[in-house]
């Protein structure tokens, strides 16, 4: 076969794909309105459009909730946070922790110290973590946007002061309006603990409450009491120098990773430096996680609603074995017919995967600009959280499109070589 003669056939068997694919949108698209094959093609259509719709608005729904905790987490988490890897405590006043502090994208660093103590007030207590803060350490994360009563303010004309979370306050039923202070009972170091008298072995000190704020993490509402660092380190017995960690706050954004990289590698494998999401790795993972088995559910939904097409195209092949016999009179072999139906269920599948998402992409759009539903009193926010993204509505598109392929396939190949070549044989 010379060269032209393969052009004339290449172009004979584009023409072939193009007729199949004109014969499988007259199929799907029959004005009969009695055809009960386009009835359940239909019916196919909007099993698919239902799924896909379903589909796209409950992973919406998922990256709303990720987005309004991630937005917590941002308010009190700084861009990176370095602990030791080994001891509670570690040392600033060394040369590595001075040129640390001296990098150009370093906007704000600031130590910290926590430990564990017993909050006491009016006859009530509770244990809490104690963070100590330096001064700037409202300007390094969002906390001044947390605060519901009173105000982030570690020093007033009394001395110092206490910032304490939400879950501690109502614990202990106290607020900033009280006279009344709030107790720290801290463990001594090295202290042995005297059995006829147990408080001689902790330290106490009072200071009022000047704020109450709501992370709305119970890790942080229900633990933390904010004071300052040097108080903190005055309660646990260390020198001013020690920290139990650092908080930095990044100049540019977009330059986090590769700071995190240099500070990484001028402190050594002896500190950990982790940036925001990787202080909250095991959180962000479980949702990431969640999100991802609600897809497989729903997916698993998706695909019992496709398997209609089918039923779908195998009724068709029945309803249309004169059409077989004549498509094989005029020149067209298997793999054409079998190009032709599977078409046909592919189309269902796209037609029906296009309907879907478009209903659902404007329903996730007016939750999310609009806020039609709403969740109530006593939430923390107004409207329920949906949040639309561009890779979710690719990946239900083509899961739809590869399930809608993989089960047109098998009426196309095995049901067509039952009835399709029977039918060429019989010359129907």
């Amino acid at each position: 076969m010379d060269n032209q003669q393969k052009k004339q056939a290449w172009h004979l068997r584009i023409r072939q794909y193009v007729w199949s694919l004109f014969v499988a949108q007259r199929y799907l698209f029959s004005k009969k309105s009695h055809n009960t094959i386009n009835i359940i093609s239909i019916v196919s259509m909007c099993g698919v459009a239902v799924g896909s719709m379903a589909l796209i608005c409950v992973l919406s729904v998922l990256n709303g909730f990720e987005h309004m905790v991630q937005d917590s987490f941002t308010s009190f988490d700084p861009d990176l946070k370095i602990t030791s890897q080994q001891g509670r405590v570690f040392d600033l006043n060394t040369e590595a922790w001075q040129q640390v502090r001296t990098l150009d994208g370093v906007e704000l660093f600031s130590e910290v110290f926590s430990g564990n103590v017993l909050v006491g007030f009016n006859g009530r207590q509770t244990p809490a973590i104690i963070k100590g803060v330096s001064t700037n350490y409202s300007q390094m994360t969002g906390v001044k946007t947390l605060m519901i009563d009173g105000s982030f303010m570690l020093r007033g004309g009394a001395g110092n002061t206490a910032v304490v979370g939400v879950g501690v306050a109502n614990t202990l039923s106290l607020g900033v309006d009280f006279v009344s202070p709030i107790a720290l009972f801290v463990p001594k170091r090295n202290a042995n603990v005297n059995l006829a008298r147990p408080e001689t072995a902790f330290k106490q000190h009072h200071l009022f409450v000047s704020g109450v704020f709501a992370a709305n993490q119970p890790e942080y509402d229900d633990e933390i009491v904010f004071v300052p660092i040097d108080l903190a380190q005055q309660l646990f017995d260390y020198s001013p120098t020690e920290v139990s960690s650092v908080e930095i706050k990044v100049r540019n954004g977009n330059q986090i990773d590769k700071l995190e990289s240099t500070i990484q590698t001028i402190l050594g494998d002896s500190f950990a430096v982790q940036n925001r999401y990787e202080q909250q790795a095991d959180f962000y993972r479980i949702l990431q996680i969640e999100k991802w088995i609600t897809f497989l559910i729903l997916a698993f939904i998706l695909l019992i609603a496709t398997c209609n097409i089918i039923g779908s195209l195998s009724m068709l092949m029945i309803n249309k074995q004169q059409d077989i016999a004549l498509f094989f009179n005029l020149g067209a072999d298997n793999k054409i017919v079998q190009f032709l139906f599977l078409l046909e269920g592919w189309m269902i599948s796209v037609y029906g995967a296009l309907v879907g998402l478009a209903v659902g992409v404007v329903l996730c759009l007016i939750q999310q600009y609009v806020g039609v539903i709403k969740m109530g009193e006593g939430f923390v926010v107004e409207n329920y959280p949906v949040a639309l993204q561009l890779g979710d509505v690719f990946l239900v598109f083509f899961t739809v499109i590869i399930l809608g392929f993989l089960l047109a396939s098998y009426p196309a190949s095995v049901l067509r070589k039952r009835r399709i070549t029977k039918s060429n044989e019989k010359g129907i």
